[in-house]
């Protein structure tokens, strides 16, 4: 079904934007785009600038879901980064690359918070 992981991809992001804000980020953009890489969330955590990777997934028969944040993934993140950074003229930040892993199942919610992942 095409449209399923992208439905499921939206549902995690919207989860993932209420868990942050709960916590105290500031969310500042979602799915910012830079040529041809993006990145789900950007936020700030106190004074740290968090660029955060969301995988959701409804079953884990193919392992827990920040398996899927690959090398390549992570590349194109720092990419999508960069680009914010030089776009919003953003220079001299502490800045944290951060997996948010969600898995809800049968069995319930549960959500992983990775920070400084990669």
């Amino acid at each position: 079904m095409p449209g399923r992981s992208s439905e499921t991809g939206r549902d995690g992001e919207r989860i993932a934007q209420r868990y942050l804000r709960s916590r105290g980020y500031t969310i500042l953009a979602t799915n910012y785009r830079w040529e041809r890489a993006e990145v789900d969330i950007i936020a700030k955590d106190g004074e740290v600038l968090v660029f955060c990777e969301v995988k959701m997934r409804t079953d884990d028969r193919f392992g827990p879901p920040e398996l899927a944040v690959t090398a390549r993934k992570q590349v194109r993140v720092r990419q999508a980064a960069l680009g914010f950074c030089a776009e919003e003229e953003i220079e001299d930040q502490v800045c944290r690359f951060d997996v948010i892993a969600i898995l809800l199942d049968r069995r319930g919610l549960e959500i992983r918070h990775i920070k400084d992942a990669f």
